[in-house]
């Protein structure tokens, strides 16, 4: 099969052009002749081995024939050879190709590659599916008990594959991942894979390697750790591969060697590090959590951006945010989750002023002010008598007669200890381990299995959309509940996935009962920003972070897993802040989604300008960004760098060209790679930096203090 490849820009500073190439070649029959070269991911396996990603794209760094596709983890077998790695399984390693099949559709080309231990009865289907128009695959496996006694799964990678050819290529690698938590999320590294593996002469000992390094997230926070996304890099080469895991909850990576090589395994949830079991009976079925990977030439940026374009084919919600409209939120550094009445009328009318399209009325809108702290009694999601005068239904009508669509905070899988519903809702909705119900930060946790918990939601959000007239919710989460639920589970962590799946689902169903209503995606900031929500929720919040001086490097590496057009980056001017502090903080909602806060009535005039400007600048680039893939031509920031930049390449000739300056007095800034025109598209009202062209690439000159600009460059 050929699919429908479209014309790929690579970073301007490192062209690609594309070729057409077959999307999966099969060599897995005892005998047949190796798969076609230039095979998007060649597949091999046969009699005396299991099935394997011998080759992912026109690849000399990665895919081994050596390691198999899928390794799996029993209770009763664990690893055929001892080690700390999720390499070489008893199980994975006597699975056997029984057959394939090839398709094709809308949503891209497809294998399905069917494998079995006849020991165990486990039998294997892994799809991998690579849309059109991408260099990317996405992989995962279901697990069926065809046996006749039951089998409890603790760990099964939904891909494992090897890169380099020997023990002495891991010279050259390197592994770029990020440390995530609240008010500091994406710090990435790059570190050589020889710093986490080290080399150890396997060749002398006549063994593979025994040690690994790993890392991953715990509980529900799926990004609160780490990001769910890495790239493998080879020096020698020049080509590198980047890869996601695409769910809600718990996940780990891991690095091994062997003497062939070394290896990757990315899996969801398993047993040492996430509490977890799944009891398959026979009949059973168990399915892994998806992965997705992208080989490019190029280096790290060049494989980022193509999975960036493979986010944008794999996202079924896409209509009712074709426009990306501009939203402002009452909450940072301004209400703080006490709204009133008084208080947001002067919002929602400089917001409307501004530009805005969409006013959020953020968490607070439900409690009784005279409570004070209403963190444990949030759940029943009803209308304060007293909070508003004149009632919600008031103030929401006055931002629907400033032409703006209205939207409230949520955060539905929590009840507060002191919550109505903590009691009217039954025992089972609940989160429970050993026998008592969960309870983190006097709140308890639902469990989107349970129909009494889906119901209540279904019926909250119903009436907001219907009698309210409320058109964008911000769904927030702002407590890790731990391994999970033991309730119909055979451990807390399968509960925590199923519940994870479970949640999904219910934001598709909402969205296919309000097809226009617009859902934004938070957790405590971006502590669950992993592909699986940010691809069925409008607008992905980047952060919590309230100082706008350290909000930079967030917003700059958020585009390394989040498309652009999703990454709401907050905007927060303040009548305190001088005009280029105010410039500042604007440029950081331009590098993504303008997300529009603080006390707009209360700035000064020019304060007001640098407002209306953004806004007008935004809505002239929003178009682009739905095309626009990232790149970092001083490389990921550091999270206390003194200058941190971010291009957008979007793809007509053109460069979106973001730079903070953080240092107290004027830098020179060179940045290389970058050759063309480069015009100043915000602010205009301000000082400009210098900006030439130099043999290397553009030089900045910037002014005193902390400022920022956007650039639009043309590339020569």
């Amino acid at each position: 099969m050929w699919d429908n490849d479209i014309p790929h820009r690579a970073p301007p500073f490192r062209r690609e052009h594309p070729t057409k190439e077959p999307a999966i070649a099969i060599g897995l029959e005892a005998g047949r002749p190796p798969a076609p070269p230039l095979s998007f991911v060649d597949l091999g396996g046969d009699a005396d081995r299991p099935v394997s990603l011998v080759g992912i794209g026109p690849s000399a760094s990665f895919g081994r024939a050596d390691v198999p596709l899928v390794e799996l983890f029993t209770a009763e077998e664990q690893r055929e050879r001892t080690s700390q790695a999720y390499f070489r399984s008893a199980v994975g390693a006597r699975l056997r190709y029984t057959g394939h099949q090839v398709s094709g559709g809308p949503e891209g080309d497809r294998v399905t590659v069917a494998q079995r231990d006849d020991r165990t009865g486990l039998a294997v289907r892994t799809t991998l599916t690579r849309p059109h128009g991408t260099r990317a695959v996405r992989l995962q496996s279901e697990i069926e008990n065809t046996g006749s006694s039951p089998v409890l799964l603790t760990a099964v990678s939904t891909a494992t594959f090897g890169f380099g050819r020997s023990e002495a290529d891991l010279d050259g690698f390197t592994l770029a991942y990020a440390r995530s938590e609240w008010l500091a999320e994406n710090r990435w590294r790059t570190e050589p894979v020889r710093d986490l593996l080290p080399g150890v002469d396997l060749a002398f000992h006549g063994q593979d390697g025994r040690g690994h390094f790993g890392f991953g997230s715990h509980g529900a926070w799926s990004t609160g750790e780490h990001l769910a996304a890495g790239v493998l890099a080879d020096a020698a080469t020049g080509e590198a591969l980047a890869w996601q895991l695409e769910t809600g909850t718990a996940w780990h990576c891991d690095l091994a060697q062997a003497g062939s090589g070394g290896i990757v395994s990315l899996l969801g949830p398993a047993d040492l590090e996430h509490h977890f079991a799944h009891e398959l009976e026979p009949g059973g079925r168990f399915t892994t959590v998806p992965a997705a990977i992208a080989v490019a030439d190029g280096g790290p940026d060049a494989a980022i951006a193509e999975l960036t374009r493979y986010r944008r084919r794999s996202r079924p919600v896409r209509e009712a945010d074709e426009a990306l409209p501009i939203v402002y939120n009452d909450f940072m550094n301004t209400l703080m989750g006490q709204p009133s009445t008084e208080a947001l009328k002067p919002l929602v009318d400089a917001a409307a002023e501004a530009g805005a399209e969409c006013f959020c009325i953020d968490a607070g809108w439900f409690a009784d002010p005279a409570i004070g702290d209403w963190w444990a009694t949030v759940g029943e999601w009803r209308e304060a008598p007293g909070r508003f005068s004149g009632g919600l239904k008031a103030i929401v009508d006055h931002i629907h007669a400033r032409g703006m669509r209205s939207g409230l905070w949520l955060e539905p899988e929590v009840v507060g200890a002191r919550s109505p519903m903590a009691e009217a809702l039954p025992e089972e909705a609940f989160f429970h381990r050993f026998g008592r119900r969960v309870q983190e930060h006097e709140r308890y946790h639902l469990d989107f299995r349970h129909p009494a918990a889906r119901a209540h939601l279904d019926a909250a959000v119903d009436c907001l959309v219907a009698d309210y007239g409320i058109g964008y919710l911000k769904l927030d989460y702002n407590i890790n509940p731990g391994p999970g639920t033991e309730w119909r589970a055979a451990a807390a962590g399968d509960g925590l996935l199923a519940h994870a799946r479970a949640f999904r689902d219910w934001l598709v169903e909402v969205q296919g009962r309000h097809p226009q209503l617009l859902v934004e995606n938070c957790a405590s900031g971006a502590m669950r920003a992993d592909h699986s929500l940010v691809a069925v929720t409008h607008l992905q919040s980047t952060s919590d972070q309230q100082d706008f001086r350290r909000y930079p490097p967030v917003a700059a590496a958020a585009p390394a897993t989040i498309p652009p057009e999703r990454c709401g980056n907050w905007a927060y001017p303040h009548a305190d802040m001088t005009d280029e502090e105010s410039a500042f903080t604007l440029a950081t909602g331009l590098s993504g989604r303008l997300y529009l806060s603080g006390f707009l009535h209360e700035l000064r005039p020019g304060q007001t300008a640098l407002v209306h400007e953004a806004v007008e600048v935004h809505k002239g680039l929003r178009e682009r960004l739905p095309r626009a893939v990232p790149f970092w031509p001083l490389g990921l920031p550091e999270w206390d760098a003194p200058v941190v930049c971010l291009g957008l390449d979007t793809g007509d000739g053109r460069a979106l060209l973001v730079v903070w300056d953080r240092a107290s007095e004027p830098s020179h800034i060179a940045v290389p790679g970058l050759h063309g025109t480069a015009a100043q598209v915000f602010p205009k009202r301000l000082e400009p930096w210098a900006v030439e062209a130099g043999a290397g690439g553009l030089e900045l000159r910037t002014v005193a203090g902390h400022s920022a600009r956007v650039f639009e460059v043309v590339i020569g």
